[in-house]
């Protein structure tokens, strides 16, 4: 059997039972990534073969990406440990009351500024723990549960607007000037990408608020905010103020590390800020080491470090190639502009929600090219389409790094696909009749 074949095979099976949570997700990403390496369809372990890197099952786990989404969580658990939860919760209520559509409207143009400019999983991981300290301090009026995923879709959309908001645009940017298609301008992307932010916006502020609430019938998730310690007479102690200005100081810093990764300097990453930040924290007393480890959302770690073995699982193989040739195969002469960006729009998206955007950009992108350049049509709007759609994935939390940091917020596997699969599916409809407005067809 082929191992594209095989490699279909496997995340058929991990995507039954993840609808179905027979097994906790995390353990199914474990058994996905070890089926790959076990019917050899990747390495158990990263290798060179042909002068090309290949990774492994668990290569993942090394990812710059995995580091600052273990780096956040510790920034973010030390938010609350310290005390700056509390202050920025009640300053943000004081600002935009417990009107819980209220605060969801306010949070979008916060995020959306960051994951224009940093990387849309930075802005998550700054982002969430925000959130959570504005509804620590609401008294139960507001939720994790209604607001998380909500953070996780702008912050995604957000990134689509401009040419450095995400990888697959910078990918496309990339393959274009290679090329000498064209180049991508540093708003263009915002045609395709303001709507669908606004489409965001007015869907979480109606019907997915009203879904959320009929859906997300699990108890609120409270973990994060931590117990107050009691002096010997039975009362709170007080929090240390330098601590708190510790706490700021170390958020800032990562914020500033997060603009300036661009910049060339061969050490310097999203991980490795992320990481500098968590260990500052330790250091200095901001939060514990033991609390580190009770508070680490390891489910969210173990889905993202296997997520790009299964990412790797369908490259490798030729199982996205084999399905994108599939779908333009089966349109035939009736290939159109508008009805090729259409299928190859909904191939990015489907395989987007179960791999690596930027790997689905990386894999698609060329075959785009080739497929347009053969056809006649115009490569820099045939391959913008990749990139657009690349990042319209919202109905999995292994889909981007910004969906699965919201898990933190308790949400299922089947809560993604209720919520996060209806918006993904409105966000198509809308891009592929913005296509033929905004792009040269």
């Amino acid at each position: 059997m082929e191992t594209s074949t095989i490699a279909l095979i496997i995340v058929a099976v991990m995507l039954i039972l993840y609808i179905t949570e027979i097994l906790p997700i995390a353990t199914t990403s474990i058994l996905a990534v070890l089926a790959l390496a076990i019917f050899g369809v990747i390495p158990m372990t990263g290798r060179v073969i042909d002068g090309a890197f290949v990774p492994g099952a668990f290569s993942g786990f090394g990812n710059d990406i995995v580091y600052l989404i273990v780096g956040m969580i510790v920034v973010g658990n030390a938010v609350f440990e310290s005390g700056v939860a509390e202050v920025m919760g009640k300053k943000i209520i004081s600002l935009v009351g417990t009107n819980e559509r209220i605060f969801m409207l306010a949070l979008v143009p916060v995020t959306i500024a960051f994951s224009m400019f940093l990387s849309n999983t930075a802005t998550a991981g700054i982002m969430l723990p925000i959130v959570a300290s504005a509804v620590a301090a609401s008294s139960g009026k507001l939720s994790k549960k209604n607001t998380f995923m909500m953070i996780g879709i702008i912050a995604v959309a957000g990134g689509g607007l401009t040419i450095v908001g995400s990888t697959p645009q910078q990918i496309a940017l990339a393959y274009l000037n290679d090329s000498g298609h064209g180049t991508i301008g540093f708003w263009e992307l915002s045609w395709t990408g303001a709507p669908i932010l606004i489409l965001a916006v007015i869907f979480f502020q109606t019907i997915g608020l009203k879904l959320q609430k009929k859906f997300f019938d699990f108890p609120e998730v409270d973990e994060g905010v931590p117990v107050p310690a009691l002096n010997r007479a039975g009362e709170e102690k007080p929090k240390s103020v330098a601590k708190m200005w510790i706490t700021v100081a170390i958020l800032v810093f990562c914020v500033v590390g997060f603009i300036t990764v661009d910049f060339d300097f061969a050490f310097w990453s999203l991980g490795v800020v992320a990481m500098v930040g968590a260990v500052a924290c330790v250091a200095t007393g901001c939060i514990s080491q033991k609390r580190v480890f009770e508070k680490m959302d390891w489910t969210t770690v173990v889905i993202m470090g296997c997520s790009f073995g299964i990412s790797a699982g369908i490259e490798q193989s030729g199982a996205g190639e084999l399905v994108a040739n599939t779908m333009i195969n089966i349109l035939g002469d009736r290939m159109t502009p508008w009805l090729l960006a259409a299928a190859l729009a909904l191939i990015t998206m489907l395989l987007s929600n179960f791999m690596s955007s930027t790997a689905c950009a990386a894999l698609l992108i060329p075959i785009a090219g080739s497929l347009a350049m053969t056809l006649g049509y115009d490569i820099k709007s045939i391959v913008m389409v990749i990139a657009i759609s690349a990042n319209v994935a919202y109905a999995t939390p292994v889909s981007t790094p910004p969906i699965t940091m919201t898990l933190v917020g308790g949400y299922r596997f089947k809560d993604y696909v209720k919520v996060g699969g209806l918006f993904n599916l409105m966000a198509y409809i809308l891009l592929i009749l913005l296509f033929p407005l905004v792009l040269n067809f």
